[in-house]
């Protein structure tokens, strides 16, 4: 595996990265991870601000729109490292990277002189609108929101929900119908919406897993207009973007579930180290030892399988069936190390003590988001056997 080297330069900053996280971030972490108040913004804008002083913001967006300039491979290395807290998702600027690659890639140049500075400078906060309560989300072909043309306007009517940050965002990009005649993927389009704009309607903030509100939220599309200029990309072109946003997604969202799983084993392997009980502390037991030794294996296969994915994914090669691999097979190992890890803890590991117990919430999340696992499972089945069908097979070294 030398392909997956880190240079001395990323490990360095690997380092930085994680010494700013440990002493800036993970002391306020349960303040900013709560319902937001005053002082926990304000105190996310401070640590925003250094982050920016320290040059770890916004690493993995092109130098020329403000970012880091890290390129892919060098910025999943660093993806891992901010992984291990949530709240360093927004303190170091990573929660808008989707957002403003697909804006930077797709967008107009009106668009981009709107959007793109202020959400990469963190001024403003993107959401976009997929998912439907009335639709299958793993079935995107059966979205029900339309945008008609009107003259110079498009006019949105549609029902979202799961809009994460829509109560916060400055837009939503909307993933709707725009050729209701044209076949299946060529049907949708992504179009910008304002959120102030008149008959954009946030129901409510949808109440998740044990969150007291959270901001995944419903919303109601009535009669919203908004310019034809807002169309991102082309016409019928929303299948397109959308893959093109949800691939490296997902290695970004891998890369940071192997975060949160190495940081659950440390927390783990402490409180082995520490705790005693039956004669013994429990690192001496055999059954703790299972638990690590099964976890420590489990974290490198899928850290190697993300990079294999992630690797392959940069030099443009097709790369869906190591994505959907990592997508189930990562979901899963983020939620097995946590869970051990908890049972290590007891019943301190069910409280607000330690941050496993809002680990293992969030971690559920992980086999839904992105694509439930299932569907990913049947991508890889299907890939496999198109190669044996065409007599090739498959070979996992390939």
């Amino acid at each position: 595996m030398s392909q997956f080297v880190v240079s001395e330069r990323i490990n360095a900053l690997r380092a930085r990265t994680r010494e700013f996280i440990d002493q800036n971030v993970l002391p306020l972490e349960p303040m900013l991870l709560e319902e937001e108040t005053p002082l926990s913004a304000r105190t996310l804008r401070q640590l925003q601000a250094q982050a920016k002083e320290a040059g770890l913001w916004a690493l993995g967006l092109p130098a020329d729109i403000g970012g880091g300039g890290l390129q892919f491979m060098e910025y999943v290395y660093i993806n891992e490292v901010i992984g291990r807290s949530e709240a360093a998702m927004f303190a170091l600027g990573t929660h808008q990277t989707q957002d403003a690659l697909m804006l930077h890639q797709f967008g107009s140049e009106s668009q981009k002189a709107k959007w793109l500075r202020p959400l990469v400078d963190g001024e403003i906060w993107p959401s976009v609108a997929m998912t439907e309560p009335d639709a299958a989300g793993s079935d995107p072909t059966l979205i029900a929101t339309q945008a008609t043309p009107d003259g110079g306007e498009w006019v949105l009517n549609g029902h979202k929900w799961f809009v994460t940050g829509a109560d916060q965002a400055a837009f939503t990009t909307v993933f709707c119908v725009t050729d209701p005649d044209a076949p299946p993927h060529q049907r949708a389009s992504m179009i910008i919406v304002p959120t102030d704009a008149d008959g954009f309607q946030i129901v409510r903030p949808i109440k998740t897993m044990g969150h007291i509100g959270g901001h995944h939220c419903e919303i109601l599309l009535k009669n919203v207009r908004v310019p034809r200029d807002n169309l991102l990309g082309s016409q019928g072109q929303g299948f397109r973007i959308a893959q093109a946003r949800l691939g490296p997604g997902r290695i970004f969202h891998a890369m940071r579930w192997l975060g949160q799983a190495s940081r659950a084993f440390d927390l783990m392997c402490a409180r082995a180290l520490t705790r005693y009980a039956h004669g013994s502390l429990l690192a001496d037991k055999q059954m703790i030892q299972a638990f690590i030794a099964d976890s420590a294996t489990e974290i490198q296969a899928a850290r190697l399988l993300t990079l294999n994915a992630a690797a392959k994914l940069d030099r443009g090669e097709d790369a869906r069936m190591e994505i959907a691999q990592v997508k189930f097979f990562g979901a899963r190992v983020l939620h097995q190390v946590i869970d051990r890890a908890i049972q290590v803890h007891g019943a301190l590991g069910l409280s607000e003590d330690t941050p496993l117990e809002r680990m293992y919430r969030d971690a559920r999340y992980a086999r839904i988001y992105d694509g439930p696992d299932e569907v990913h499972k049947v991508t890889v089945a299907r890939q496999i056997l198109k190669r044996y069908q065409s007599g090739s097979g498959w070979d996992p070294g390939a």
